[in-house]
């Protein structure tokens, strides 16, 4: 039997993961106790719970559950202000820490040789285009950020310990940092990104905007 190839197992990964993510959100009453489909129908659940709900550690690998305060920052707005400036997806994994769907981002193959990858919420600097490698793992893949731009949170969402990076002027979601890989780069770190968290830049920016001549 032929198995499937390693973007087509990710990408089913990621669809029962966003199942098993929106019965938890759609069901607040209810989150906490282990019905049954049928159960949870009965009780107003409706039947969101009919997804996977016997495996609920998929959703740990393509959400975040950090409890970090996201008011923290510089920059403060509240989530009507955030709707405001954001578009519903960019709301989505900004604000709500959610993840899109792996090899669909702009910046997965995205190469330059220059420039600087900027927080889509804020326009704050977080990457150059010199930090970022190829990884194969569907998301933009950085080594290394520019100095102060991300801040890392401990995310232990169904009691498995990740690494959140957020960014540090806004507290927008950007993914989780994985180290010890054996990529091949400077820090054997793995800042795995969002596309729709950044935007970019053909110039290089400093971590306060200012131009870099």
């Amino acid at each position: 039997m032929r198995l499937p190839s390693f973007p087509t197992l990710i990408r089913a990964f990621y669809t029962l993961s966003n199942t098993t993510t929106a019965a938890r959100f759609s069901t607040a009453p209810f989150a906490s106790l282990k019905f049954l489909p049928q159960q949870a129908a009965s009780r107003g659940g409706g039947t969101v719970l009919r997804s996977m709900p016997t495996i609920p550690f998929l959703g740990s690998l393509f959400s975040s559950g950090a409890a970090k305060d996201m008011t923290d920052y510089p920059v403060k707005k509240s989530d009507s202000e955030w709707r405001a400036v954001l578009n519903k997806e960019q709301f989505r994994i900004l604000r709500g820490k959610g993840t899109e769907p792996p090899y669909a981002g702009a910046y997965d193959k995205h190469s330059p040789t220059t420039g600087t990858y900027t927080c889509a919420a804020c326009s704050a600097p977080l990457y150059r285009a010199t930090h970022k490698f190829k990884s194969g793992c569907g998301w933009p893949a950085y080594f290394d950020s520019i100095p102060g731009a991300v801040v890392r949170h401990t995310d232990s969402t169904f009691g498995m310990a990740r690494t959140e990076i957020v960014c540090a002027n806004c507290g927008g979601h950007l993914g989780h940092v994985f180290k010890g890989e054996g990529y091949p780069t400077p820090t054997d770190e793995r800042h795995c990104v969002n596309s729709i968290s950044l935007t970019f830049r053909d110039e290089e920016v400093g971590a306060e905007g200012e131009k870099k001549v």
